[in-house]
């Protein structure tokens, strides 16, 4: 009986972490449907390697609550077996392997019910949301999503020099936002955090700048040096961004004719 007692009791909590984690990727931004596919997925280790899968493990919340999805997962399957093999172990006859088999199926069915009754599903996702925001620091939007970082799109971290174009000037004179630039924050070099800084804000050497903006864009800034070669460099990358704006001007343009 205790084997038999174990197997329902492993069944029940299984079901339980995996609406728990249902609920915390949902947390995170994705679908209730498909956080609760990705969550038995990753629990039974079945039907894991699909494409959506693709936006779970890019993000590295829901990375961490697959993994110990995962790892509970595999001590739940192997706990369920054990105490399958037991609940028949020392059981002699048709009548008691009937009784066991009854058991299992009685206990399952009351599991099955009460895990699709509407009003405890409704308290049980309170209380997991309630504990999750309590006890927990989840990201609640995926922010690569949510800033587009796919494509010519990326966020970015630069270190300025002494020689860099950058160094020693202001934001309002560098116009960086002309070349699809922005500036989302500077760390100083001594620990000093500013968050979206404004146009006073002057930029010095060995400051640690977090840009958005478009890779290859980026990526000139960083080997812009201060000279005439430099000032020609941004002029040019201003120039292509007026392109960049105009062509998103005329798609937006073309996009609201054809709806009207």
């Amino acid at each position: 009986m205790g084997a038999l007692v174990s197997l329902l009791v492993t069944i029940a909590l299984s079901l339980l972490i995996t609406h728990i984690a249902s609920m915390a990727l949902t947390m995170t931004g994705l679908s209730r449907d498909l956080a609760k596919f990705q969550a038995r997925s990753a629990f039974t280790g079945v039907g894991f390697t699909t494409n959506e899968a693709e936006k779970v493990v890019a993000h590295p919340v829901r990375r961490r609550i697959l993994m110990l999805l995962l790892l509970l997962g595999n001590a739940g399957i192997v706990t369920s077996i054990s105490s399958l093999v037991l609940t028949f172990v020392g059981t002699t006859g048709f009548i008691g392997q009937l009784m066991r088999f009854g058991s299992i199926a009685l206990g399952l069915g009351l599991i099955w019910v009460l895990s699709n009754s509407r009003w405890l599903n409704r308290v049980l996702s309170w209380l997991i949301h309630w504990a999750l925001k309590r006890w927990t620091r989840l990201e609640v939007r995926d922010y690569s999503n949510l800033l587009h970082l796919k494509g010519d799109y990326q966020v970015s971290e630069l270190k300025v020099d002494k020689e860099d174009w950058l160094a020693n000037k202001s934001l309002s004179d560098l116009c960086l936002r002309d070349e699809g630039l922005v500036v989302l924050g500077i760390q100083r070099p001594d620990g000093r955090y500013l968050g979206a800084p404004n146009g006073q804000t002057c930029i010095n050497p060995q400051d640690l700048l977090i840009l958005y903006g478009r890779a290859n864009n980026l990526s000139e800034l960083d080997s812009r040096q201060a000279n005439r070669q430099g000032d020609a460099a941004h002029q040019n990358a201003m120039a292509k961004q007026k392109q960049v704006v105009s062509e998103q001007n005329r798609q937006e343009e073309t996009a609201q004719t054809k709806s009207t």
